[in-house]
């Protein structure tokens, strides 16, 4: 009996999950032996830069190492378009790829993972009523606005608004509900990226995480900026996280925006110089990028809208195959000028604005001087009503 019970907990011991080190195991179908796979992460300058490489055997991959502390990292399989992004923590992690649509692929096996695959899920839910929305109000939206129906239009953008707020409502209630979960720390950092970030809201969501998620990176960017705020007196600390240099080198009001070439989907050259409307929106993309696509119907009502009037839009794409690029030009209706040098968050204009993040937005006055960055939505409306004048 004896020998039983110790042979079992041999056994226990064995299978048990990884609790001082890291096993990212991977599966993907259709890549062939020897192609690399990239584990990536943001430097201290914002850049990614691969920490790990690995290749595939008989269609699987496996990353070890030990983790500090939860922290967002990518994987990139060499010959397919996209990247895995997962939080990296010791224990065993498991990824199921599908090479054809990286999106789609699933991480499990420890708790933030776990989690960050439930949020996202909770996200996808509100994303295809509103894609649906989208669809079935299309005609109505390009109708009103060629009839210049101000009252549909309204009325159609305030339903829209609507989905935007029940993301925000999702988050709100993640946060206050996972006070253990990594993605919370993530969220009410970028709470910060607000027009006017609720400090009070984001000081309580901050004092209920847990205390091992108070000592992370983002948990002590998020003290370090509230600090800031309550105190605009007190001298900045460096913070654990920094800011990607792009906040501040490009995007500074008054600043000439650097020209640049590069090919449209027909293989036209075409510059920013040539391109520069009375306002221009400086807006970097990717087919691949939900977050953008999502923003596209409100890009393209304002360039309807306002086109007539000044303003010009060009479209920066961070693809790497052209088809989709195209495609999703198509499917979104895009009219505007669109380039791309098909390489990807390597692509040379990316890395002269040094964008780290999309949608990343740039609005440019008439000589090619920033007027501001990073905005959307409502926001971008109001700014450009404000230098065109409205309808």
């Amino acid at each position: 009996m004896r020998k039983i019970a110790l042979l079992l907990a041999t056994i226990s011991l064995l299978v048990s999950c990884n609790k001082d080190k890291y096993v990212v195991t991977g599966t993907i179908k259709g890549i062939e032996n020897g192609k690399n796979v990239f584990l990536e992460k943001q430097d201290e300058m914002g850049q990614l830069k691969a920490v790990d490489t690995v290749q595939v055997k008989d269609g699987k991959f496996t990353f070890e190492g030990k983790a500090v502390e939860p922290e967002i990292h990518l994987v990139q399989v060499d010959g397919t378009q996209g990247k895995v992004a997962f939080i990296l923590e010791n224990g065993d992690i498991t990824m199921v790829i599908n090479k054809d649509s990286i999106m789609n692929t699933k991480v499990s096996g420890t708790y933030n993972n776990d989690e960050l695959t439930s949020y996202k899920k909770s996200g996808e839910q509100i994303q295809k009523k509103m894609m649906k929305f989208q669809d079935d109000n299309m005609a109505k939206m390009t109708e009103a606005q060629e009839k210049k129906d101000t009252v549909v239009i309204n009325s159609l953008r305030a339903e829209y608004i609507k989905f935007q707020e029940d993301f925000a409502k999702q988050s709100d209630a993640y946060v206050a509900s996972h006070p253990k979960a990594f993605i919370s720390a993530l969220i009410i950092e970028g709470m910060f990226n607000q027009m006017t970030p609720d400090v009070k809201k984001i000081e309580e969501y901050y004092n209920k995480l847990d205390k091992s998620l108070q000592t992370t990176k983002p948990g002590k960017s998020i003290k370090t900026k509230l600090d800031q705020m309550k105190n605009p007196t007190v001298a900045p600390q460096a913070p654990a996280m920094p800011q990607a240099p792009a906040q501040a080198k490009w995007g500074k009001t008054g600043k000439k925006a650097p020209d640049f070439s590069a090919k449209s989907p027909d293989g036209k050259l075409i510059s920013l110089k040539e391109s520069l409307g009375k306002v221009t929106l400086l807006d970097f993309w990717a087919s691949w990028c939900g977050p953008c696509r999502r923003e596209n119907p409100n890009v393209v009502a304002l360039y309807n809208e306002f086109h007539s009037k000044g303003l010009n839009i060009i479209g920066v794409s961070l693809d790497e195959d052209l088809s989709k690029w195209k495609d999703a030009i198509a499917k979104d209706k895009i009219t505007w000028i669109q380039v791309s040098n098909l390489k990807g968050w390597q692509d040379p204009i990316a890395k002269q604005y040094e964008v780290e993040q999309i949608p990343t937005t740039f609005l440019l006055d008439a000589n090619g001087k920033f007027i501001a960055r990073d905005l959307f939505g409502e926001e971008l409306k109001a700014k450009i009503q404000e230098l065109l004048g409205s309808k």
